[in-house]
C-alpha cells in the first residue's frame, strides 16, 4: 500500500534513508529534518512493514526535487521505487509544476519515468542548499535529471 507518510513512520523512514546514506549513497536526513519535511514523504506499506520511501520536495514555483528514494534491501526490483517516483510525479501534475529534478547515483532507474540527464550548471543555484551537507561537496558524483511536465 503507498500513502503519504505519518508521524509514526519517521524513525523508519530515518533508518531506511541511512542504510544507503552510511555507504554513501544519498544524503542523512537527521529526525529533525524528516519530521519538518514529513508532508513531501511517501511510504509503501506492507503487513505494518515499511517497504520503501521517497520526497517530494517543492523548490520553486515551477520546480520540485524527488529525493530520498529508498526501498529495503530485500525488496528491490518489485516495483516499489517506481510506485512512489510516480506518487512523486503524479503530485507534481496536481500542483501545476512544469519540472522534477533528481540527483541520483541510478540514472537507468529515473530514464525509465522519463527523466533525462541534464548538465548540473543547468539546475538553479537553490537547489544545491542540502549539498553543503554532502561529504563529497563540492566533487558531486551524482547525475542530474529533469522530467520535464
Amino acid at each position: 500500500m503507498i500513502r503519504k507518510a505519518q508521524i509514526t513512520d519517521v524513525k523508519e523512514i530515518q533508518k531506511l534513508l541511512m542504510t544507503y546514506a552510511s555507504r554513501g549513497d544519498m544524503l542523512s536526513r537527521s529526525l529533525s529534518e524528516i519530521y519538518e519535511s514529513l508532508r513531501d514523504f511517501y511510504v509503501v506499506e506492507h503487513d505494518g512493514v515499511l517497504m520503501g520511501a521517497a520526497a517530494l520536495h517543492i523548490v520553486w514555483e515551477d520546480l520540485a526535487e524527488v529525493r530520498s528514494v529508498a526501498v529495503i534491501e530485500h525488496s528491490g526490483r518489485k516495483g516499489i521505487g517506481s510506485r512512489l517516483v510516480q506518487a512523486c510525479i503524479t503530485e507534481s501534475r496536481g500542483l501545476g509544476l512544469r519540472r522534477i529534478f533528481c540527483l541520483t547515483y541510478k540514472p537507468d532507474f529515473f530514464a525509465k519515468h522519463g527523466f533525462r540527464l541534464v548538465d548540473k550548471a543547468e539546475l538553479p543555484h537553490k537547489v544545491w542548499g542540502d549539498c553543503i551537507k554532502c561529504p563529497k561537496f563540492p566533487d558531486c558524483d551524482e547525475n542530474a535529471m529533469i522530467l520535464d511536465l
